[in-house]
């Protein structure tokens, strides 16, 4: 294939400004579930009102109320939910600051075992431990994706993107 053809470009330039703007936090999932629970209740809607044979008024009265209400629910539903998310990195990012304080050499260790288990040994292993460990931030933000499995990026309840 050829590299003109590809996503984003792979000069050293175009690497490190991809990089420095971090990855990109995904919505789509939102908008599926959304798309889905509106299409499947407004349609339970639709088929209750055909099958009582109410007017045609009232299908769309009722099809645009289930709309409205269903939209304003998932729409909460997503902002409570992002922000228990939001809550929960805060508060094991607090206990790793924590740990990482009280008991750094039992940390440094987590850190070892975990990229033991990635396969690295020997200087390899002991040179990743001190550089990782070296840097505070990027000690903590390693044991929060490696030992936690939570994303360094977070989806913000306020914004929605596409």
């Amino acid at each position: 294939m050829d590299p003109r053809h590809l996503e984003h470009g792979h000069r050293p330039s175009e690497i490190a400004k991809r990089l420095e703007d971090g990855p990109r936090v995904s919505y789509l999932r939102d908008w599926v579930y959304g798309g889905i629970d509106g299409t499947v209740t407004t349609f339970a809607v639709v088929a209750g009102v055909v099958g009582a044979a109410l007017s045609t008024k009232a299908l769309l009265i009722l099809g645009v109320a289930n709309l409205l209400a269903d939209g304003f629910s998932m729409a909460a539903a997503n902002f409570s939910g992002t922000r228990a998310e939001i809550e929960e990195y805060e508060l094991v990012r607090n206990m790793e600051e924590r740990h990482v304080e009280i008991a750094p050499e039992g940390e440094r260790e987590e850190i070892r075992q975990i990229f033991q288990a990635k396969g690295f040994e020997g200087e390899a292993l002991d040179s990743a431990v001190k550089v990782i460990t070296q840097k505070r931030e990027r000690w903590i933000e390693t044991m929060m994706t490696e030992e936690h499995g939570l994303p360094p990026i977070s989806r913000s309840p306020e914004k929605r993107h596409c």
